[in-house]
């Protein structure tokens, strides 16, 4: 058995406001938590057990997912009292591991949505030898991201923070967020601190001689770090162009959940979600776009790549691009929101307001 490890602590403040009343792997990404894509996709490749690391609004986890056996997991919890960063995180958590001293333990990020082929992942990690097996993935513009560069057997040779210049960037390898340590490794990280696995333990571990093996697998893979990517991996899950077996529908231009009421003649498309008692008003055009439970659009109403939150209400004929509204909020009739703006939760916008966002 392979047992997992993820990490669920963050407070999500890039996502604000869809994160103040939810922690960012709660908030429904394609009519479920994004959580469950990640617990079903490990479930599918073998995991039986999983510990989840939490912090941020910990106590909406457990009641949730329970002991995991709706999924045919164990699932168990661990909250942290101070954010202890990534390793500290990982180290907090492991009295509640299994394995054995040289058995492989899977570490995710509660943010990443990924094809990645966990099977894969851990087959390199045995075969190698390594210490610690890391995802790799290729981007076009590595300059956010830290670069893993690796010889020709894909053992890694060094860890580089956000390079900015030209001769900085000498591969378009990065670290995924997804890998598989040695029980034994997670033992050596110091416990009762805050400690990066990124900054601190990788790249001790490459100076002290570790085998750091890198796997580098180029399917589907984003980071739902901001809420335009969030969308957008919600979109493409209901497209199917990312993979997960907890979809709860067919994949198409829409998911429709069976509570929610959308009027005859709106047209969803773009892997547009209508939650759970939402509602979709006659004539309204939503394209690519997420409506939490409980929100409501009204007709005529045009919405692109957004995200309306819980118990939201949109105005007759406003028209949304890019933009979030928060749970309980209100955009009065005949608004327009261009790309970035973010209305509070709980926020009313009376009718006929014109907002822009603060780079336009």
């Amino acid at each position: 058995m392979t047992e997992a490890i993820l990490l669920v602590g963050g407070k999500g403040t890039r996502l604000r406001p869809l994160t103040v009343n939810t922690p960012k792997p709660m908030v429904p990404a394609a009519g479920v938590p994004f959580l469950t894509h990640q617990l079903a996709r490990a479930r599918a490749a073998g995991v039986e057990h999983i510990v989840l690391a939490t912090s941020y609004l910990a106590e909406v986890f457990e009641p949730h997912f329970g002991d995991g056996s709706a999924l045919g997991l164990s699932l168990e919890y661990v909250t942290e009292e101070e954010p202890l960063g990534t390793g500290g995180a990982i180290r907090n958590v492991a009295s509640r591991l299994h394995s054995g001293p040289d058995d492989p333990v899977l570490i995710f990020n509660g943010d990443i949505l990924t094809g990645l082929d966990i099977g894969a992942l851990v087959a390199t990690h045995s075969s190698s030898g390594a210490d610690v097996s890391l995802h790799l993935t290729r981007v076009e513009d590595p300059r956010a991201f830290g670069l893993v560069p690796t010889d020709e057997t894909g053992r890694v040779t060094a860890f580089l923070e956000k390079p900015q210049t030209p001769e900085e960037i000498v591969t378009d390898q990065i670290n995924a967020g997804a890998y598989v340590f040695r029980r034994s490794v997670i033992d050596r990280i110091p416990a009762g601190r805050p400690v990066s696995v990124e900054r601190e333990t990788f790249p001790e571990l490459l100076s002290s001689g570790a085998h750091l093996q890198g796997m580098v697998d180029s399917t589907y893979w984003l980071d739902l770090g901001t809420p335009q990517a969030f969308v957008r991996g919600s979109a493409d899950l209901v497209l199917g162009r990312a993979p997960s077996p907890a979809v709860p529908g067919r994949c198409g231009d829409r998911l429709v959940l069976p509570t929610a009421r959308v009027a005859p003649d709106a047209k969803l498309t773009g892997g547009t979600v209508v939650g759970a008692d939402a509602v979709v008003g006659e004539g309204a055009r939503i394209t690519g776009s997420t409506l939490l439970a409980g929100a409501v659009v009204e007709p005529g109403a045009v919405i692109t790549d957004s995200l309306i939150g819980a118990g939201a209400r949109i105005g007759a004929r406003t028209v949304l691009t890019g933009a979030v509204v928060g749970d309980g909020a209100h955009v009065g009739a005949d608004n327009e929101l261009r790309e970035g703006v973010r209305v509070w939760c709980d926020a009313t916008l009376p009718p006929a307001t014109v907002r822009f966002s603060s780079d336009q």
